[in-house]
């Protein structure tokens, strides 16, 4: 009898963990983003929502946690219930670059996640403040040759930040880095003057291209977008060689049930087809990208290692 009751028990355990990801989400899920609302992380997250929103029925809530260069998100999902409905929508700044940039972080990037899937790439694009007296990138280095340290550049993330820092390195100029909360606010800066270049994501620096609100001096990429075929990319304007993308991602909390991260990782492949996704791609140029999480972690793994040469390369001093 004991046996008849061991097998009945194990056979409503195995039929509820496999209804349990068709039931899920059962009630709203919020998607964390490290940045601030109007960044590429931003935008893409409410695309997703989106489309998980239309699929599942349940609203997505997106959950702007700016500031500490990604650790405020990151820590606060590595804490989150392992129950699927908390997921944070990020970068290479949280999990490739950071732990190379700090001594010390608030999470631990591989064994505090569960990885879901790649969601795109993208390359940024050079602005300067339309009072700088540069045309090109070569007149922007003779600028800063002239008198080093005088100019500025701002960055909001770490591809932001990494990619300035690479650019000194590559062009052999030295410039002064002011950081940000997010990419959104140092744009505001630039406007306003305080600073004088940046090299930004392309949701974050293209409109204000297009409104003739700031100069474009050249692109992060080894090919011109096709949003601003008119920028050349920075290899070509003078810096061989030069070149800086970034990588979006979906992680949950690690002791996620398999079940529940093949059902996100499902919908959120879904939704990178999704019309409001694919209006985000096609508005910023980002390719979109889609992975099982075992590619991802793979991806992550190898993009770590590349993160660290770059900034050890910079001769960047962990804080």
């Amino acid at each position: 009898m004991k046996s008849f009751h061991r097998a009945a028990a194990a056979i409503a355990a195995l039929a509820a963990s496999l209804a349990f990801p068709q039931e899920f989400p059962a009630r709203p899920v919020t998607f964390v983003v490290p940045f601030a609302a109007g960044s590429a992380t931003d935008q893409l997250a409410r695309a997703l929502g989106q489309s998980v929103t239309a699929d599942t029925k349940q609203s997505v809530v997106v959950d702007n946690k700016p500031g500490a260069s990604g650790f405020l998100a990151a820590q606060y999902v590595a804490k989150a219930n392992a129950d699927g409905y908390t997921v944070l929508i990020t970068t290479n700044t949280t999990h490739a670059a950071n732990e190379h940039l700090y001594k010390q972080l608030p999470y631990d990037p591989v064994k505090d996640f569960a990885p879901v899937t790649l969601l795109g790439k993208g390359g940024q694009i050079m602005i300067v403040n339309l009072k700088v007296p540069a045309t090109t990138v070569k007149e922007f280095i003779a600028l800063a040759k002239k008198e080093p340290g005088k100019l500025s550049f701002g960055s909001g993330s770490s591809s932001s930040r990494i990619a300035g820092e690479l650019f000194q390195q590559m062009a052999g100029v030295q410039l002064l880095h002011v950081p940000y909360k997010s990419n959104p606010l140092a744009v505001t800066d630039l406007l306003g003057g305080q600073i004088d270049m940046m090299i930004t994501d392309n949701a974050t620096g293209l409109p204000q291209l297009k409104g003739g609100k700031v100069r474009a001096l050249g692109m992060s990429s080894l090919k011109r977008s096709p949003l601003a075929p008119e920028v050349p990319t920075i290899d070509e304007a003078g810096v061989k060689g030069y070149e800086m993308s970034y990588w979006f991602a979906a992680y949950v909390p690690a002791k996620t049930p398999p079940a529940v991260v093949k059902r996100l990782h499902d919908l959120l492949v879904a939704a990178t087809k999704s019309t409001s996704a694919k209006n985000f791609y096609e508005s910023t140029g980002t390719e979109p990208l889609a992975s099982t999480p075992d590619e991802l972690a793979k991806f992550q793994a190898a993009e770590a290692l590349k993160w660290g040469r770059i900034i050890k390369a910079a001769n960047i001093q962990p804080e």
